[in-house]
Parts: structure tokens; sequence; C-alpha cells
């Protein structure tokens, strides 16, 4: 399993503190929330990926980057796999208004000379069987992707990851099943699943249970929320909380920017009954010692 790129929640930070729960759970590998392609701009300097040495990781860690110019993605890529990760990803599929709108992550899908060569340049400079590209369903209509197959299946890609909503969706909404097949049943590179997936029992399922997946030759499958939301539920999740907490405020030097980061962590709790008083209380905490009172009955 893949462990999804969830843009302040799935970070460095998160992965390091949950280790052990990211093992159990069966993740071989993660992709790390998108750092931006700037030409100039050194991706080893982001705290993503500052210091991190890809041979001594627990997990594989699949650098994913965003934008829409060539050259910046090229500076990129060579920066790191100059320092090691001998794999790179192409977010495709962000949703939000303010990225789709400039024609970045799934508004690339808009642009269909830029998206391929961007995923030209990817291949190129990576080499192939090494470039990935994470996209959404469509911007508007689940059956727009259909219309890139062709430029997808001309080149040497890693894995094609589809999350199963367009972006208008946002993560609202059903994941469209028969939409992806059209896509898996039209694609020659290897396909993961992404969109409502989670593991239970130890069976990977999909939105409706473990027949929506096992009908489709998957390469993987990759899993961000269903993983997050099950913590909740973890018998030593107070101590893996206080873990993140502390590293945390070591990371970021100061407990002031934790507290929004605890609080995107326990939104996702929100709804299990041993959170819900939790979170009424924690939501409204005003510095980090008062979250952590909040949650002192877990910690």
């Amino acid at each position: 399993m893949i462990l999804a790129p969830l843009r302040g929640v799935t970070i460095r930070c998160f992965r390091e503190s949950f280790a052990e729960a990211l093992d159990e759970y069966g993740f071989t590998e993660a992709v790390t929330p998108f750092i931006t392609a700037n030409a100039g701009v050194d991706p080893l300097k982001d705290r993503e990926l500052l210091g991190v040495s890809p041979s001594e990781s627990a997990l594989k860690i699949t650098p994913q980057f965003i934008g829409k110019d060539p050259a910046a993605l090229k500076y990129c890529l060579e920066r790191i796999k100059g320092a090691g990760f001998d794999t790179a990803d192409l977010n495709c599929g962000c949703p939000f208004p303010m990225v789709r709108n400039k024609f970045r992550g799934s508004g690339i899908l808009k642009t269909r000379d830029v998206f391929e060569k961007m995923i030209a340049t990817g291949c190129e400079v990576m080499g192939e069987g090494a470039f990935s590209i994470k996209v959404r369903l469509g911007v508007e209509k689940s059956d727009e992707f259909l219309s890139l197959i062709s430029i997808v299946n001309s080149y040497p890609l890693r894995l094609l990851t589809v999350h199963a909503r367009t972006a208008k969706q946002m993560y609202e909404g059903e994941c469209d099943i028969a939409a992806f097949k059209a896509i898996a049943d039209a694609v020659k590179v290897p396909i993961v699943y992404n969109g409502d997936a989670f593991l239970d029992s130890g069976v990977i399922c999909g939105p409706n249970g473990a027949e929506d997946l096992s009908k489709f030759n998957l390469h993987d499958v990759m899993i961000g929320r269903g993983f997050v939301k099950s913590l909740a539920l973890r018998d030593n999740i107070g101590e893996l909380l206080e873990r993140y907490i502390d590293s945390s405020v070591k990371e970021l030097g100061s407990p002031r920017p934790v507290l929004g980061r605890m609080k995107e962590l326990l939104a996702y709790w929100k709804d299990f009954p041993n959170w819900i008083r939790v979170w009424k209380s924690a939501k409204m905490a005003k510095t980090l010692d008062e979250f952590k009172m909040c949650c002192a009955i877990l910690i």
C-alpha cells in the first residue's frame, strides 16, 4: 500500500511519529505532500526532504511536485535524483480552486500540451519506470481524463494513480467506480486506486467494500484518510499523539504553529464516540497547552 499525500497531515513529522502504525497497517511507500516546482528553489531544502536519506527511510519515499513549468520540474527532479531519490510523482489531482484555477494540480488536465510536456520531462529526467502521476477522473466530469489516455500510454510511466472523484467534487460525494474502471481498462501503465479506500481486518476495501477493488488488476492501492481516521481507534493513540506533538514542536521551533497542525489532525477523528467531547473543546483551544489539557484523558 501507498500512503497518500495529504497536505498538512501525512507530512514527514507525522510519518516519523506514527511509523509503528504505518508499518502495522502495511504501507511500503509514502508519496510526500506536494512540493512546488520552482526553478532555482532547491527542493532538498523543503521541510519534507531536508536531511532525508532515501536509503535509511523505513518507507520508500517518493517526492511529489506540483507546477506547470517543465524547466522548473526538470531542475527539481535533477536535484532529488542526485540526492538518491529514484522515483518522483507529479500532482495532477489537487482539487482546490486556488490551485486548479492556475492550471496546476487538477487544473493541468485542462491544458493538454502542458500536461504532456510535464510527463515527458519527468520521464526524461527520472528514467523509464521511475516517474508517476496522480490524477482525478476529470475537473468537472468523470469522463474527462479519458481524452488524455493516449498521452499517458505514450510514456514509460511508473504508475498512474487515480482518485475516483472529479476535482469539482473535492472530497465529497461518492467515488465513481465505473469511471475508474473505464480508465483502468484503457491505460497500459500500472494503475493505482485512490478514493475512500480503507483496511478492514487485513482486507483492502473500496468505498463499498472489498468487491469494489477485486474486479481490477491493480498494481496497488493508495490510502490516506482511511488510515488517518483509523488512528483514533488505536489503544496507544495518546502516546502516539504526544510523540507527534513533541516532534512537531522540535521541528517548528515553537508551540504556536503546532496548534493548527494538531487541530487539523483531530478534525479527522471528531466523529468517533471517544473523540466527540475532546474535539468540541480542543478545537476552541487558543494555545498548545490548552489543547493538551483537552486531550489529557488520552495523553
